[in-house]
Parts: structure tokens; sequence; C-alpha cells
């Protein structure tokens, strides 16, 4: 049964679960389809990652003869990095998003009806989650065509489908978060060159332990997307490494849980009955 975003209940009504289950499907259905009738959301941000992938892979090849460097294929290697670019790309998409909903006053139509922040939430979510399924799928195809082995076997491109999927929605989070606390598109496209930093200054292009500088080896260290990038190219290099998986799967978590719970408090904030 659909869910009607009109003032049908009274002020302080707090619907049960299973209403709030359909508020969330309500509100991803509308964010699947918005995503999906915007091309260019799907297409550029798909085939950027994957145009550095053909660059980088080729013109970084050399790396490989670095001593004690964990493979012989560097795109074995940089496969990772296409993953995690991708989630950076969603975060956006899925601020810019709800920037506009907020700018075009939707939201405040939102905050006379009896719909759950929390539902709105991650409802919202659900257009970012489908993009972020599509991408960790159309770059696990790549990387197999063009000769990327997978150290850990099926199971291991399955849990590493799981893994950047778990990233895309994080990252997602975030941008809902940088949303709903600045308000416009604007803003958030702002925000992205900030989070591209973060992935260069990571160990994505060498090992953290060949990083010759000391203060850019420091900061790969304390970087949370290194661990990201390190779980996800562990399945391929190393087969079933805990501790990388354990990092990649637990700052991934952690991204998410801070960014929902940040976000949940300002969308109470932006939904507040009247």
């Amino acid at each position: 049964m659909a869910v009607e975003l009109t003032a049908d209940q009274p002020a302080g009504f707090s619907p049960p679960a299973a209403h709030v289950l359909e508020q969330t499907l309500a509100i991803a259905r509308r964010a699947i389809v918005r995503t999906t009738r915007q091309r260019a959301l799907i297409v550029f941000p798909m085939i950027f990652p994957l145009i550095l992938f053909a660059i980088n892979g080729s013109a970084l090849s050399s790396a490989t003869r670095i001593p004690d460097f964990p493979t012989h294929d560097y795109r074995d290697f940089l496969i990772a990095m296409p993953f995690v670019q991708g989630a950076m790309f969603v975060s956006i998409t899925a601020g810019v998003d709800l920037a506009r909903d907020i700018e075009s006053g939707f939201l405040n139509r939102l905050s006379m009806t009896p719909i759950r922040g929390e539902a709105l939430l991650v409802g919202q979510l659900g257009g970012a989650l489908v993009l972020g399924v599509i991408q960790a799928i159309v770059y696990l195809l790549v990387g197999l065509a063009t000769g990327v082995s997978f150290a850990s076997g099926v199971g291991g491109a399955l849990v590493l489908l799981a893994l950047s999927i778990l990233i895309s929605f994080a990252f997602a989070s975030l941008g809902v978060l940088l949303a709903l606390r600045f308000g416009t598109g604007e803003a958030v496209q702002g925000i992205f060159p900030l989070l591209f930093v973060t992935l260069f200054l990571s160990s994505s292009s060498l090992p953290r332990n060949l990083i010759k500088a000391p203060w850019f080896r420091d900061v790969a260290t304390y970087n949370p997307v290194s661990y990201l990038l390190e779980g996800l190219r562990s399945l391929v290099i190393t087969g079933w490494d805990a501790q990388a998986l354990a990092l990649g799967f637990g700052f991934a978590l952690a991204l998410l849980v801070i960014a929902l719970g940040l976000a949940q408090a300002a969308m109470k904030s932006r939904l507040t009955r009247t």
C-alpha cells in the first residue's frame, strides 16, 4: 500500500514499525526513480574512475619493479581505487539530490506530515545505494575483463562487492549529512575536492611501507581511506587477510554510523513539527 506524504494523522502521532517501513520504501522508490532518470549521474561517476584506472594502470606499471611490491600486475593493486572513487561520487549525488529537496521546499512540506525522520533519511539513500551496487558490479566486471585475478577466489569477489557497497552507503550518508548541514547543492559539491584529497593522500598508489616520504607515509597511515582501499585490495592480492578486512569493514561501518547519527540529528531539526 502506497504511503501518502500528506498530513492525515494528528500531531505527535508515532506510526508503528510497519508504517515506518512503508514510509521508508516510498521515499526510497522516489529516490531510485529520480536517480535512474538522471543518466548523467550514473554514467559520468562510473566512467571517470575507469578512465583513471586505465591511465594509471599503464603509466604506473613500472612500480611493480620496486622491491617488495606485493604484486607483479599493477592493475591488481590499483583495482581498489575505482570502488572508493565511485563511492565518493555517490556521496555527492546523494547530497545534491537531498539539497535540491531542501531548496525546493519539499522537506518543509514533509514537516507537516506524519513521516518519520529516520524513514526519510534511510529512504533518501535508496537511489545512492542502487547507484553504488551498479558501480560495484561494473568495476568488478571491468577488473576481471582486464586480467585482475582474485587470490581469495569467487567468495572473495562477493565479499569485495559487499564491502564496496558498504563503503558507497557510508559515503552517501556523509553526503546526506553535508546536505542537511549546508542546505545547498553548491556547498555539497564544494566539499568534493576535499574528499578527493583524502584519496590521493592514502595508500592508493603505493603500499604504505613503500612510501619513502615520512610525512606522506604518516598521513596515509592515519587516513581511514587507506584502510578502505587495503581491505578491498587484500581480497585481490593477498587472499583472506583477516586484519585488512576487519579494518576495511570497521572503518566503513564507523563512517556509516557516525554520518547517519549526525544526519539523523540534523534531519530532526529540518523536520520540526509545527
